[in-house]
């Protein structure tokens, strides 16, 4: 029930399926081995919480899987410095907090999954691989157990994925261009791609030190002019062809 008593479903069918495949995907990671950080900056004892959950095995025997909560002040440049690509980040907070919006926005260009827990508004579409989210405005949501349950769900289910070994690694899709003959797609992966400026250029005739999803590389950045530490960009044959305007407020 809500806290106004009124009585509620707490997992649907769409909140279901959400949870089968985030938890599906969050195993995969885990198999390859990821750690999971957890940020929760409007609700701490949730991502203390989770951390906990994940390095506890579900039953005795079973694997304790890494995850580490993330608490200090500024999460997004904690968030920067822990995660490798191949991690996991998962959030459980509003749709509206800034910091948590701008750790997600960042996360493609560290190489991070992202799975997002909260309630009421939705984020925006895309704004993470994974969104499990209670359809409710009460906002009592937070203490009454529902994030709890969620996550408790995506840390039990996570281990019934690893009872199933077939499903842990991912099948390469088949590609349907001519140009696929060779191990790399140049036509598929002819595509842009995020990345934050690590270092910006020592002058105009030099590239930046950009991390990418796949790592650093030397970035050209004469299309988009100066640029700074930390701004996202959008990568194209090793040429930055726009920079991506920081969110109001965010953290840089």
């Amino acid at each position: 029930m809500t806290s106004t008593g009124e009585r509620v479903e707490l997992i649907g069918e769409d909140l279901g399926d959400d949870l089968a495949s985030a938890s599906l995907a969050l195993a995969r990671r885990f198999h390859a081995g990821a750690t999971l950080w957890v940020v929760s900056p409007q609700w701490e004892p949730h991502a203390h919480h989770v951390a906990v959950e994940f390095v506890h095995p579900v039953v005795m025997g079973k694997r304790a899987l890494p995850s580490v909560a993330l608490v200090e002040a500024d999460p997004v440049a904690q968030a920067r410095v822990a995660t490798r690509p191949g991690d996991v980040i998962l959030a459980v907070a509003s749709a509206d907090d800034p910091q948590v919006r701008e750790v997600m926005r960042r996360a493609p260009a560290w190489g991070a999954d992202t799975i997002w827990i909260g309630f009421g508004p939705r984020p925006q579409a895309g704004s993470a691989d994974h969104v499990l989210w209670v359809p409710s405005d009460d906002p009592m949501v937070p203490a009454t157990g529902r994030f709890v349950l969620l996550y408790h769900l995506l840390w039990e289910l996570t281990h019934v994925c690893f009872e199933h070994p077939g499903l842990l690694t991912e099948k390469a899709e088949d590609c349907a261009d001519e140009d696929c003959a060779d191990e790399v797609c140049v036509t598929c992966s002819d595509e842009g791609r995020l990345g934050e400026v690590v270092l910006p250029p020592e002058s105009a005739f030099t590239s930046a030190l950009v991390r990418t999803a796949t790592g650093e590389e030397a970035v050209d950045v004469t299309l988009v002019g100066e640029v700074a530490a930390n701004d996202l960009l959008l990568v194209h044959a090793g040429t930055a062809i726009t920079r991506l305007d920081d969110l109001p407020g965010a953290s840089r």
